[in-house]
């Protein structure tokens, strides 16, 4: 099951991922916000890594302009690694390497198509269990 959230400036993009996890037959919840409206992504960033941290979800995904706010938002709750990837090669390295359970997406920064393929090899991604990254999670944590 994957959280997913966004603000205003990610609301389109966060739209568009949703008609793409329903393709892949993903399960998931919209944690907001709901509308183009302005608001802060730091409520939608920290909804979606409590849920993730609670363990109700495996994964998250969350969205505001750059990716850079809500992925900081969410990287204050324990227990997440939120990676904000604007390619293909750092959501692959991230899940193998660092086990990231949230992907930020910047919805100014990548195009539709991009934030498509960067959630596939996101989610299909396994770690790695190399003791190597286990040890450095750990030191994260």
């Amino acid at each position: 099951m994957i959280a997913v959230g966004s603000d205003h400036g990610g609301f389109a993009l966060k739209q568009a991922v949703l008609k793409h996890l329903e393709k892949r037959g993903e399960t998931y919840h919209d944690f907001g916000t709901y509308t183009e409206d302005s608001c802060d992504y730091p409520d939608f960033g920290k909804a979606v890594a409590h849920a993730v941290a609670g363990g109700e979800y495996e994964y998250g995904i969350i969205i505001c302009g750059t990716g850079i706010g809500i992925s900081i938002s969410a990287n204050k709750v324990p227990g997440i690694r939120a990676a904000l990837c604007g390619d293909c090669f750092s959501a692959e390295a991230t899940r193998l390497h660092n086990d990231a359970n949230i992907l930020a997406l910047g919805a100014r920064v990548v195009g539709e198509g991009l934030a498509m393929k960067i959630i596939d090899t996101f989610l299909d991604t396994p770690f790695s269990n190399d003791e190597r990254h286990i040890r450095r999670i750990s030191k994260i944590e």
